[in-house]
């Protein structure tokens, strides 16, 4: 990331070329606001030659002002830039063009030849070895590496990339750390995920969302009705001074001022810099929106529909609870449990032996002891354990040891029954543990339920967004995780199918779906949701159906990126409401000073005792163009979040920004006014 001084030196840079009326252009305001300043501009030129109607200075001084408003627009959008520029140059030294083994056929032994990898296109495979740069995205189709991603995501622990599953999309300009892969290219040249980071975080294709468009027009159309209003004032003007034989016709220079104050400069100037720092926001929590309209929509949705594991659960389950049945000890059964997890690397199995050493300061035999063998666990057997010294100790499903127990010969007790049975209810998941065939209890998996993500959907309930849980577990099991987690409501047994059906269901209501997911089977909801976070290890499937992309590959993601979405709202919001009552606030400030000369019964109206109709235009210009600079912090920063209903935040609204935005320019300009008489400069 580039230091914040050269950030700045940029933008002031980015300011004067912005100035180019074709890029002006696409911002009506602040094109009007220009094109103002020529024409004062050339006034002031006239002026001096002693053929204009003001006094040079003044109109030298209006110009001025002009053209620094139209200066601190273009800052504030370069500024709001400039933080992505900085990442992209970033991600840019990334990309290199590297040489690729590329394969003939799509296994590791086929023929290579060294091709740049700017020649590579969408189809063609290569191997990748350790050491290597990955030379282009794409899906991997053999082997498992060890893969560093730093470049892309920021991240310096390595991840795993493997054929098949949830984990084989790599990227370009990614280092292999370890092993082997062989990738197909998924992209071709200039098309890669990079290049479409470097372009999005750039802002070079960022498109205005619909919102943004709307207001837009809005803005537009009050710049083309004072446009009017005020070209019409000067023949009104002629004509009151020629039918009275008193007073002066109101100016040109005048007239430019008087329109510049009267349209929505202040929110004309700042809007693209709010679009640009929401999607800034997300960018540096690693979150790279693929399209604009997808960051609003963030910001509209009120149903959430989160994956069970990693979002709501720590995503592995982990041992809770001894239960011996019979005469059996819980210390007993926890040893036994212990020594038939020894070897068994999965985190449950390491969740028994970490409870059964907190319990009961049980230590692990050496896993090597010699006589001991260890059982792996097997789909077909559903069952892990350990023998050793003629004792046969196994763990595994229910139903599989009930029926091992019974193979034995011996009696399955009433006890064990019932506390799989409850351990079920609850949610839980009932492991049985048996030695020499004989039941000694039930050891308790639970998913545990991540830390204060309770306290997060309440607060997301708060705001009106509905929360539910998708997962693969049984209807029991999953309302009794749901309960826990306190989301509003669950999909079990989740397939596709269920998926899509459900988000259907919800947007044919006419509400906003967001979602996350990695897989493959996600695809086809992640494509009908109007917020789709799509995971960075995840399939390139995936990744090409959702229009955000999570670089950390974190679930819980979503709920900030909704959060960030509403904080982009809500900052328009609260800045189009200053701007609109500040407009009006200047509306008594100027008008009554404009046109004084004309009509000099306006001078009544002069309630905040200006010195003279030249320093209150004057005075309301500089604090025209000055409060676009004093916001351009709140535009990048966002109004604070706060999770509250649409009609308090309205409220909140209109006292706030509403009533700031019409006592601060009666503030303003009266300080203003007050610095000009002392300098002398009016």
């Amino acid at each position: 990331m580039k230091p914040q001084s050269q950030i700045y030196q940029r933008a002031l840079f980015d300011s004067f070329r912005k100035l180019d009326p074709r890029w002006m252009a696409r911002n009506p305001v602040m094109f009007v606001v220009e094109i103002g300043s020529v024409l004062t501009t050339l006034l002031f030129i006239q002026a001096l030659f002693g053929a204009g109607q003001e006094n040079p200075a003044f109109i030298g001084a209006i110009a001025l002002w002009l053209w620094f408003t139209v200066l601190f627009a273009n800052f504030s959008e370069a500024l709001a830039e400039g933080r992505g520029k900085a990442q992209a140059d970033s991600l840019r030294a990334a990309r290199q063009d590297t040489q690729a083994k590329k394969l003939a056929a799509p296994t590791r032994d086929a023929k290579i030849s060294l091709t740049p990898s700017s020649d590579l296109r969408q189809g063609d495979v290569y191997l990748v070895e350790a050491g290597d740069v990955l030379p282009a995205d794409g899906e991997v189709i053999a082997g498992v590496a060890s893969v560093n991603e730093s470049a892309v995501t920021g991240e310096s622990a390595p991840v795993i990339r493997e054929a098949g599953g949830d984990r084989s999309a790599v990227t370009g300009g990614t280092l292999i750390l370890s092993d082997w892969l062989v990738v197909r290219v998924t992209a071709n040249p200039g098309e890669g995920f990079l290049e479409r980071m470097i372009a999005m975080v750039e802002g070079a294709k960022r498109q205005k969302t619909p919102n943004e468009i709307a207001l837009n027009i809005l803005l537009a159309a009050f710049t083309i009705i004072f446009l009017i209003v005020c070209i019409t004032l000067l023949p009104f003007s002629i004509y009151a001074v020629n039918a009275n034989g008193a007073g002066t016709p109101v100016t040109i220079t005048v007239l430019v001022a008087l329109l510049v104050c009267l349209i929505p400069t202040t929110i004309g100037g700042l809007l693209p810099a709010i679009g640009i720092a929401g999607m800034d926001r997300l960018i540096r929590r690693n979150v790279i929106a693929l399209s604009g309209r997808a960051v609003e929509a963030a910001g509209d949705v009120d149903v959430l529909l989160l994956d069970k594991t990693g979002t709501i659960t720590l995503g592995n389950r982990q041992a809770v609870e001894f239960i011996a049945v019979g005469n059996v000890q819980e210390r007993e059964l926890a040893q036994a449990a212990q020594l038939s997890s020894l070897a068994d690397e999965t985190p449950e199995g390491r969740s028994i032996v970490v409870l059964a050493k907190e319990k009961y300061n049980l230590r692990g035999r050496d896993g090597g002891a010699e006589g001991m063998t260890f059982i792996e666990f097997t789909a077909q057997t559903r069952m892990s354990g350990v023998d050793f010294n003629g004792t046969a100790i196994r763990k595994g499903a229910p139903d599989t040891m009930i029926q091992y127990i019974a193979s034995s010969g011996n009696n399955v007790p009433t006890e064990l029954n019932a506390a799989v049975e409850r351990i079920a209810k609850n949610g839980g998941t009932p492991l049985v543990v048996a030695q020499d065939g004989k039941g000694l209890g039930v050891i308790h998996l639970k998913d545990i339920v991540k830390g204060g993500i309770k306290d997060r959907f309440a607060h997301l309930r708060k705001m009106g967004i509905k929360t539910v849980m998708i997962t693969g577990d049984n209807p029991l099991t999953a309302a009794a995780i749901a309960a826990e987690a306190g989301v509003d409501d669950f999909l079990a047994q989740a397939t596709p199918e269920a998926k899509l059906t459900l988000i259907r269901g919800y947007q044919t209501g006419g509400r906003l779906v967001a979602m996350t997911g990695d897989g493959t089977n996600d695809a086809p909801a992640l494509a009908q949701a109007d917020v789709a976070v799509a995971m960075n290890t995840g399939t390139q499937p995936a990744r090409e159906a959702a229009n955000m992309i999570d670089l950390d590959s974190n679930p819980t993601k979503l709920i900030e990126i909704v959060e960030i979405g509403k904080q982009l709202l809500m900052t328009r919001g609260a800045l189009t409401t200053f701007s609109i009552s500040n407009d009006v606030a200047k509306y008594f400030a100027i008008i009554p000073a404009a046109f004084a000369t004309t009509y000099p019964a306006l001078q009544a109206l002069n309630i905040l005792g200006l010195a003279t109709p030249a320093s209150a235009i004057l005075s309301a210009v500089i604090f025209n163009a000055l409060v676009i600079i004093a916001l351009i912090p709140l535009a990048l920063r966002g109004v604070p979040y706060r999770a509250v209903g649409a009609a308090q935040l309205l409220r909140d609204n209109l006292l706030i920004y509403g009533v700031g935005g019409l006592i601060a320019p009666f503030i303003g300009i009266k300080i203003i006014d007050m610095l000009l008489v002392a300098l002398r400069l009016a």
